[in-house]
């Protein structure tokens, strides 16, 4: 073209459904060769010209138009940020699960990074207090300014002068010429700086100048230790040499010294040990599957992969070795697991494999720790990559090998927008980057086990436990018996039996209650009041060791009350049992033992996970009480005894996956045992033994629980048969909200029929209250899609044209809607 410009199609890092598009901004001519596709830029944005980052995502020529678009102010990498690939699939997140844009890449950027425009304040008018028509608060500001010498952040003035029109104030003494607002852009994370010292003379000028030095020792320690380490930290020397910064400083005056500035990486392993994990000879059903796999790595097919195997039977050996199989191609790979609890374990056993080339991604770390292991994948240092849930965007460009082990656990499902599903972007990522997928379970879920029987997944299995150890025995108790017969404690009395047993042969046990906290709910026994959270429709918690009450959701503490808040009795009566009472339970039962706890509560440190479990793995603790935490993964030879303490509040949740969860969790906490050695013990406490789920779960009978689950799944119209589309109506005003989901569910009905879709009542469901009504003073209701007899796709562009295209004529403000493309959770 003769008069054309590049344009450069840009989104904005704004949360806004109005900036949900891409906005057009002319690259100038002097950046035509630095700006590329998938880059980071700073645009200005909106009537303010505000300084907003931005991501182009794409690059087009057009003729020169004459219509005056903004040009962009400059780059803010050297390089590309988003891939072309990365791109692709922003793109097709979007479409999949209706987020927008910045969500999506909110999902590959590590937070932190993202840049922000921020404001400084400078005063610039000595003679201020000479001018007339000055209000009491600019002078405040002004003296405030003049005190406090150089530019200061806005940041600051707003929590020093907290009214609304603070920076309009601020501005009005901009345009008066009394002050200057100095405009900058920042990140939360940065690249780590360290200081380095070297010398800046040769050994001929240093023994020609000792003797000058004779007085200043100091100095000459500090030129003897560089002599002999080349270069050093400064903060290293000064600890070794135990100085303080003056003589550093008076020989870098002196030119006898420099400093270099050296980027340090942030190392999550800096304090890890590594122990070898040598590779194991494999059984002939691992072998079977590892040349299956490895053949679809060697030739490049993008085939997926379910690994059934029973707890114990060495799933984690096919990982190691296929990863291997991988690394010898050049390849990269990335290994999920469920649960933050897991990673320390996993990483331990690759790290004692691999060695190096090994990068990790879980929510505990800091947001500079992440930072720095998402820009060693970038710049290839890595070959792998272990983490939670968001590994799974892990940036590699020669992608070979996607594991996600424990893959029906629920956490590999976003509660937060975009709701993805960590199988669905393995699964994408695989098809478009030639990757092959392993999925790993004891307990499939019942949509991936459906698939695999469907083909759209290649099943392999494992029906025999590593190292000929047997599956431990699991014994079922009545807990409606042991009431009857006079025993009404937390443990029945086989479990309280074995346990006594266990510990002289200094055996461990786990134990597994989920529920955390001391008691679940507080009542009174006069007027049976329940204590509930004034911000949520859920009972308060009673925990022990804060000795206060606590939601679980919104977080609200109170201390625990002494009378009834509404008889003013004093018979306030604690229910029910968590893991707190269970620990103190077992600890005046058996007070030689030691007993530990690993929870949500007990883990909210950092490092306390790894340092509970390696107390454990040592044999340091007697007796593990836990929650979720400890029923995945966790391999600890010397466990011969697990005790599930109650399964009845996840077998009574009102969800349709009810049964499954059960069904996975005690099989799951069940696996735990007996994985030495030794023969392994389970004891089931229930109150309801003949229910399916738990029969066939104490059988370890995964294909006779599918079997039945199945039917019932077909039978109500539940995936894996239907998709569900959840929408989620939250407000302050209960009736507000309850009214326009009323009318939302009127207006996608009348669609549905002027398209000639009968059984409505099969189609949509609601909209209802929510199962938890109300949380964070916000009351919840929902409207349930399901595809039957009508295509889902009619189904995501009726829910994309209400919420997204047309949502300020439908949704005001002061509701917030949320899409969750088949939910896993439907509380």
């Amino acid at each position: 073209m003769s008069n054309s410009r590049l344009i450069a199609q840009v989104i904005v890092d704004n949360s806004s459904y109005e900036t949900d598009k891409l906005f057009d901004y002319l690259i100038p001519t002097q950046m035509v060769k630095a700006i590329q596709c998938g880059m980071r830029v700073l645009v200005p944005f909106g009537r303010g010209n505000k300084r907003l980052e931005g991501y182009i995502l794409n690059i087009k020529e057009v003729e020169e138009t004459g219509t005056s678009l903004k040009e962009i102010i400059a780059p803010l990498d050297y390089k590309c940020i988003l891939s072309q690939q990365q791109i692709k699939m922003i793109f097709w997140m979007k479409s999949k699960y209706l987020c927008k844009y910045i969500e999506a890449i909110h999902c590959i950027i590590p937070a932190g990074i993202v840049n922000k425009e921020k404001k400084k304040i400078k005063l610039i008018a000595e003679n201020w207090k000479e001018k007339a028509n000055l209000n009491t608060r600019q002078k405040s500001i002004l003296e405030f300014l003049e005190v406090h010498a150089g530019a200061i952040d806005m940041d600051v003035l707003n929590k020093e002068f907290p009214y609304k029109d603070c920076y309009q104030t601020v501005k009005t003494l901009a345009n008066g010429g009394l002050i200057e607002i100095i405009h900058y852009v920042t990140s939360r994370v940065k690249v780590k700086k360290e200081i380095y010292l070297k010398l800046n003379i040769t050994k001929q000028q240093i023994e020609a100048i000792e003797p000058k030095l004779k007085k200043a020792q100091k100095q000459l320690e500090v030129i003897n230790y560089l002599m002999t380490s080349g270069e050093a930290k400064t903060k290293a020397l000064q600890s070794h040499l135990n100085i303080s910064n003056a003589p550093i400083k008076a020989l870098i005056n002196k030119g006898y010294i420099t400093t270099v500035e050296r980027e340090q990486k942030r190392d999550p392993f800096s304090t890890a040990t590594i122990e070898e994990f040598p590779k194991l000879k494999p059984s002939l059903e691992q072998q079977t599957i590892i040349d299956e796999i490895s053949n679809s790595i060697n030739n490049n097919k993008t085939e997926s992969y379910l690994i059934h195997g029973i707890t114990g039977s060495g799933k984690t050996e096919i990982y190691l070795q296929l990863m291997e199989e991988a690394k010898k191609l050049g390849k990269q790979g990335i290994v999920l697991v469920p649960e933050i609890a897991l990673t320390p374990q996993t990483v331990e056993r690759f790290r004692g494999r691999f060695k190096e080339g090994i990068a990790v991604f879980h929510s505990s770390l800091s947001e500079g720790e992440r930072y720095d292991e998402w820009r060693r994948i970038l710049e290839g240092k890595v070959n792998m990559v272990i983490g939670a849930r968001s590994a799974v965007f892990s940036p590699f460009k020669n992608l070979g090998l996607i594991i996600i082990d424990e893959e029906h656990e629920g956490t590999y499902k976003s509660e937060q927008s975009p709701k993805y599903h960590t199988i669905d972007v393995a699964k994408y990522r695989g098809a478009t980057e030639n990757a092959v997928l392993v999925l790993g379970s004891a307990t499939p879920s019942v949509e991936s086990y459906y698939k695999a029987k469907t083909d759209d997944l290649k099943l392999v299995s494992l029906t025999k436990r590593a190292m000929t150890a047997k599956l431990p025995s699991i014994e079922i108790v009545d807990m409606k018996k042991e009431l009857d017969e006079g025993n009404n404690k937390i443990l029945s009395r086989r479990l309280r039996k074995l346990l006594k047993s266990n510990l002289p042969e200094k055996k461990q046990a786990i134990l597994f209650l989920n529920r955390r906290g001391f008691s679940t709910f507080v009542s009174c026994k006069s007027c049976g009041y329940v204590i509930k959270c004034s911000h949520c429709d859920i009972s308060l918690t009673f925990h022990m060791e804060s000795k206060t009450l606590l939601c679980h959701y919104c977080g609200k503490e109170l201390p625990a009350p002494k009378a009834c808040p509404d008889c003013n009795s004093g018979l306030i009566k604690y229910f029910g049992a968590g893991t707190q009472k269970l620990e103190k339970v077992i600890q005046s039962y058996f007070p030689k033992a030691s007993i530990a706890r690993l929870d949500m509560d007990s883990t909210s440190k950092k490092g306390t996970h790894e340092k509970i479990l390696n107390s454990f793995k040592r044999g340091n603790i007697d007796i593990l009480i836990g929650t979720q935490m400890i029923t995945k993964g966790l391999d600890f030879p010397n466990v011969t005894l697990v005790g599930i303490i109650s399964i009845d509040s996840t077998l009574n949740l009102p969800d349709f996956r009810a049964s499954e969860k059960t069904f996975q969790l005690i099989t799951q906490v069940a696996g735990r045992a007996g994985r030495g050695l030794h023969e392994g013990n389970v004891i089931l406490q229930t109150y309801d033994p003949q229910h399916f789920s738990i029969m066939t779960a104490s059988k370890h009978d995964y294909i006779s629980f599918y079997n039945e689950e199945i039917a019932i799944r077909k039978e109500f119209g539940y995936p894996p048969f239907n998709n569900l589309l959840a929408i989620n109506f939250s407000g302050r005003n209960e009736e507000e909200v309850f009214q326009y989901s009323k009318q939302i569910y009127k207006i996608i009905k009348y669609i549905l029929e002027s398209k000639g879709i009968k059984a409505l009542q099969e189609v949509i469901l609601g909209p209802n209250e929510a199962i938890i009504a109300k949380i964070n003073e916000k009351y919840r209701y929902q409207i349930i899609l399901k595809d039957i007899g009508v295509e889902y796709s009619l189904l995501k562009g009726i829910v994309k044209s209400i919420f997204i295209q047309h949502r300020k004529k439908y949704i005001p403000n002061s509701i917030t809607v949320s899409i969750d493309i088949n939910p896993y959770n439907l509380m």
